[in-house]
């Protein structure tokens, strides 16, 4: 750590900021850590990530540069070390939401992520060539065969695992999963970048200014995707069953879909949405897995469940499909 706070010291020095007290670490996990640096132009945020999301830093730089207006401002990148230092982007979105138990403060918000994810579009090669993985529908239907050969990872019979029924109906939904990506692929929705951590504690609000942060888990694949978490932050911020869906979270998913009505019809936007649910499933188990076989085993125990626990909620999702 002597490294990072003798970088941000240079790095601030540079720019003629001023630090004007101690350095702090609010959290480390396993796969980032972050500190709080107080100056004179208000409070730095530096960010530092684990091997396997290096690329984050470097994905973040191309962004600002793509689309500055909703992107951390970012003081200065060491895409190698895999390094950002970052200003104050505002209060977290969730600070609006769960006290109130409101998810109006959503609204703006939701709407500003797809126009983002419309203006990558472009930009998928360039941000596949950064590492980031490659989860589009074409490559799916494979990478679901392989995650189902990794039986360490599903857990099979053990507390929190798939049963041993669950993982045989998993390997007999080969195929169906293998249309399910054609089908979804046919509604012609063009695949951009899906922040898989897009929840209410990584959008930042401030006067006004809208900024999506937190790169790390990420993948280029169908937008919808996103839609999964997005979901899932609001079931717990207010307190709700899984699978909830409320008029207030429809009015949401139109204020979004609406975004890409240039692509589709409303008609085929909502199948579109329907289709992606579980393949949004599978995008996670897949990110989580190649995060959790990286992790020291007494880490990895605490994180092993999320795999099996998603494939069962791909089940779920699969149920709820025509066909």
């Amino acid at each position: 750590m002597k490294q990072a706070h003798n970088w941000i010291r240079a790095e601030t020095r540079r720019q003629s900021i001023r630090i004007t007290g101690d350095i702090e670490q609010p959290h480390l996990y396993p796969w980032s850590t972050v500190l709080i640096v107080p100056t004179d132009v208000g409070k730095l945020f530096f960010k530092a990530t684990a091997p396997e999301t290096i690329y984050e830093a470097a994905l973040t730089k191309r962004l600002a540069e793509w689309i500055p207006e909703s992107m951390p401002e970012l003081v200065a990148v060491d895409p190698v070390r895999g390094w950002m230092l970052m200003r104050d982007g505002g209060e977290q979105l969730r600070q609006s939401i769960r006290p109130a138990k409101d998810i109006k403060p959503w609204e703006p918000v939701i709407s500003r992520y797809a126009e983002v994810q419309i203006k990558l579009i472009s930009h998928v090669p360039e941000i596949l060539a950064l590492g980031i993985p490659d989860h589009r529908l074409a490559a799916l239907p494979s990478l679901y065969s392989d995650l189902l050969t990794d039986e360490e990872s599903l857990m099979i019979d053990q507390e929190k695992g798939l049963t041993s029924g669950e993982f045989q109906e998993l390997k007999e939904k080969t195929a169906r999963f293998g249309q399910i990506c054609s089908d979804l692929a046919a509604i012609g929705i063009p695949e951009s970048l899906n922040q898989c951590d897009f929840h209410d504690g990584n959008v930042l609000i401030k006067n006004g200014r809208i900024t999506f942060f937190d790169w790390g888990d990420v993948s280029v694949t169908h937008p919808f995707v996103s839609l999964r978490t997005f979901f899932v932050s609001i079931e717990i911020s207010l307190q709700m069953d899984d699978y909830a869906f409320t008029p207030e979270m429809e009015a949401l998913l139109n204020l979004y879909l609406e975004r890409w009505k240039d692509f589709a019809s409303p008609e085929d936007l909502m199948n579109a949405y329907r289709y992606s649910e579980p393949v949004a499933s599978i995008v996670k188990a897949l990110l989580w897995r190649e995060g959790i076989v990286k992790m020291e085993k007494s880490i990895r125990q605490e994180y092993a469940w999320i795999v099996p626990e998603l494939l069962k909620e791909f089940l779920h999702h699969e149920k709820n499909l025509p066909g």
